[in-house]
């Protein structure tokens, strides 16, 4: 049995006392105390991340594996490994590479929940950093992906001929449907929800813009209760206004993501995303015709800038775990609660990690 003490995120919010567990919480003791007193709060869940520490999705396995270990040092305790937009015989190839990685216990690295599929199903005229070999989903296709069984998230531009039979199919089997890299507009977005779509892709990327008379895919998405919005926010896709905008309209509905790449945690230089060059340059990932292309953000430091945007650290936290937990139906993650996983992070007074336990595990300090 193990212990923390300190500020523990409880359903109740924080609250003092001592955290015991093992792999799923055990019990807690509310207690007085005092001092520069750590933050104990669930472990983060990032529903959409391609690569980390030099290592990316499409790389197979090891890559999967070392992306997966490398999130994990930045309280990242569970992840969907989300691909990118290639050859139809290389998008099968990488889902059943993370197949074969679910549910493995690798040390020290975050628990893969499953395959976030992010292509081929998306508009050729919003393609961002995704390479052009779109496909439309074709009921053929779909059924092609659901066979390989590890599917949790797909994103999907509702425009596309067939996408509203591949939504409700997709929804049908418990896959979450997200939209994103569509040039559809509010009518698309709408339609889709109907037929079960249920997230926005890296909300204001990708997805147009909006105006008085045209409220486009964004319009949509602000006013739609049921859709949960991802949002990637290094302050280079999403400015902190914008990012106010989103979790004033959706404060229950708001993701924090990481959308990074495998250039995450190592120098600027030139590295390669989906088979293409992009150069990483202060924190700005682009491709060389300037697109913005993923991030290096990791999850602790999108949680840092929550809490700088005025957000409260216990909805940070949530927006990093219960939300997308919660997004993703799953019943004993994102939050600390006894006969949860005790996916567990401790963050120091100035918000830096100093411990991550998965399913009580300690990953740091290594």
């Amino acid at each position: 049995m193990t212990g923390l003490s300190g500020w523990v995120l409880t359903s109740s919010g924080f609250q003092t006392g001592t955290l015991t567990f093992e792999g799923r919480v055990q019990h807690f003791e509310p207690q007085d105390l005092s001092g520069n007193l750590p933050h104990v709060v669930p472990g983060f869940l990032d529903v959409h991340v391609h690569g980390g520490g030099g290592f990316d999705v499409m790389d197979g396995p090891e890559g999967i594996l070392g992306m997966a270990r490398f999130h994990a040092q930045h309280g990242t305790t569970s992840l969907l490994a989300t691909t990118m937009t290639r050859p139809w015989e290389q998008v099968l190839q990488a889902l059943s590479d993370i197949q074969q990685v679910m549910g493995t216990s690798a040390k020290g690295a975050a628990q893969v929940l499953g395959a976030h599929l992010e292509g081929p199903f998306i508009s050729p005229h919003r393609l961002g950093a995704q390479p052009d070999f779109t496909l439309e989903p074709t009921p053929e296709r779909v059924q092609e992906v659901l066979q390989v069984g590890c599917i949790r998230l797909v994103t999907l531009a509702p425009e596309l001929p067939n996408a509203l039979e591949a939504i409700k199919t997709f929804a049908d089997h418990g896959v979450r449907v997200s939209m994103g890299h569509t040039a559809g507009n509010e009518n698309h977005v709408l339609e889709a929800v109907a037929h079960g779509a249920r997230g926005c892709t890296h909300t204001f990327n990708a997805t147009g813009g909006l105006t008085g008379r045209e409220p486009g895919v964004l319009g949509a998405v602000l006013t739609c209760p049921e859709v949960q919005a991802e949002v990637i926010l290094d302050f280079h896709h999403v400015h902190p206004l914008s990012f106010k905008l989103l979790h004033t309209l959706k404060p229950e509905a708001t993701l924090l993501i990481t959308d990074a790449m495998r250039a995450a945690g190592l120098p600027d230089g030139v590295y390669d995303l989906g088979g293409q060059a992009v150069q990483v340059k202060e924190g700005v990932t682009r491709t060389l015709s300037g697109s913005l292309a993923g991030s290096v953000l990791t999850m602790d430091q999108a949680v840092r800038n929550a809490v700088e945007c005025g957000v409260a650290l216990e909805e940070a936290v949530r927006m990093a775990s219960r939300y997308p937990a919660r997004h993703l139906g799953l019943q004993h993650k994102g939050e600390i609660k006894v006969g949860h996983d005790a996916d567990l992070v401790v963050l120091d007074t100035g918000l830096q990690v100093q411990q991550v336990y998965i399913k009580g595990q300690a990953v740091l300090p290594a």
